[in-house]
């Protein structure tokens, strides 16, 4: 039987030059971003890099990296409230994205994307309609954010394209929210 991993049983924090954790998560690419390119990118206010993390053991269980970003409204037919249509919507991109190995296929990566969908709702402090992601357009990848973490593409232009940019609507979790906030009371 296979280890269940839940995301809240580890700390959570955003990335400083002085945390010094493994961290693999079988892509190479990836793994380099967490462990030396994030915090230059954080000193160049280009994007910030949060992570769960087991202190005891030094180990990065996952982690994502978000920067800012803008959905054109004209390339996507959403149900946006009338009189509110602007030419652009707030957004945050996920620009990095990874699991350990060792908590692969645990559900850890689905439980992240409810925790970055919850992060941006219950702190949003700019506005923010949309996350976004430059998927790799491959079968697994995509299927993980459309079909387990409710994410579509933003248009069919990049079909063919190595990565293919998909957009998560905020709108109804956030009213998802609202309503179990109420239905607690």
């Amino acid at each position: 039987m296979a280890l269940q991993y839940n995301l809240f049983d580890y700390s959570f924090k955003t990335l400083e030059a002085q945390d010094k954790y493994e961290f693999d998560c079988g892509d190479a690419d990836l793994t380099e971003f967490f462990l030396k390119d994030a915090i230059p990118h954080k000193k160049e206010l280009i994007g910030v890099t949060y992570f769960f993390y087991d202190d005891l053991r030094k180990l990065a269980v996952s982690f994502f990296t978000v920067s800012n970003d803008a959905v054109r409204t004209d390339t996507f037919k959403e149900n946006l409230p009338e009189g509110k249509r602007y030419s652009f919507y707030p957004a945050v991109k996920i620009g990095r994205f990874g699991v350990n190995k060792e908590f692969q296929g645990q559900g850890i990566g689905t439980q992240m994307m409810d925790y970055i969908k919850w992060f941006f709702v219950s702190t949003n402090k700019t506005g923010c309609r949309f996350l976004t992601v430059d998927a790799y357009n491959k079968p697994e990848i995509l299927d993980f954010y459309g079909k387990k973490n409710g994410f579509t593409f933003l248009s069919d232009k990049d079909a063919e394209k190595q990565t293919r940019i998909m957009k998560y609507d905020l709108k109804p979790y956030s009213n998802g929210l609202l309503m179990d906030s109420y239905a607690n009371r």
